[in-house]
């Protein structure tokens, strides 16, 4: 479903991407893996349209994105739920949901009752505000709103990231729950190795910027992969 070719990019002077390429498919985790600065969050935002690429292609579905805004990307179907997660601190959760309606035609611009199925928290809590909510209920805000647009690519950055365990536990079971409707395709950047190892179905390990290690579970070595990604 998506495609990454050869892609380039670079801040100011400096290149954080060197040729990256990147397959992800429908019903399944795809997994980005590395040490800090190797460049994930900044090919994330390259799919997500938040920072412009020096060259390269994403496809998705067979359609060339070419250099998408951030709007583009979502109508496209691509939803990104960022490292910090970027919840509106001094709106409700319910106003936090309906940025998601954006990208939407008003007819369809409501919250699904499948959005509460899998976070039965945030009914609970509609109409808190998002910055009174902890870390890991502004996770499950993020990856909710994210939802809402009915996305064909989910992209996760470090959705674990100061996080308590139950809540890893139940974002874990939330991902899997998602790959396996089938509709979307997941691409989960995350340094949790056990979190990832235990629900990825694919993995690619950067390093500096290139793929260094890629293939499927069940194919890929653990302890390779574990070099791979660790300082």
């Amino acid at each position: 479903m998506l495609e990454i070719r050869d892609l380039t990019l670079h801040y100011g002077q400096s290149q954080i991407l060197h040729g990256m390429s990147l397959d992800a498919a429908r019903g399944e985790v795809t997994a980005v893996m590395g040490t800090n600065g190797v460049g994930k969050t900044s090919l994330l935002k390259a799919i997500a349209g938040r920072h412009p690429y020096s060259g390269g292609t994403i496809r998705l579905d067979g359609e060339t994105l070419s250099h998408p805004t951030a709007y583009q990307a979502a109508r496209a179907g691509i939803a990104y739920v960022p490292q910090g997660r970027e919840v509106f601190p001094l709106m409700t959760v319910q106003e936090n949901l309906e940025t998601g309606f954006a990208c939407l035609p008003r007819g369809e611009r409501g919250v699904p009752g499948h959005i509460f199925e899998l976070f039965p928290i945030l009914k609970e809590f509609l109409g808190r505000r998002g910055g009174d909510l902890s870390g890991g209920q502004q996770q499950q805000l993020a990856i909710a709103r994210a939802l809402i647009a009915r996305p064909k690519v989910l992209l996760l950055d470090e959705p674990t990231e100061g996080i308590q365990p139950n809540i890893i536990q139940q974002i874990g079971r939330v991902i899997a729950t998602l790959r396996d409707e089938g509709a979307m395709a997941i691409v989960l950047v995350e340094q949790y190795f056990d979190f990832t190892w235990g629900l990825a179905d694919r993995f690619t390990a950067v390093t500096r910027g290139e793929v260094s290690l890629s293939g499927k579970a069940g194919e890929v070595d653990r302890d390779a992969l574990l070099a791979q990604v660790s300082i």
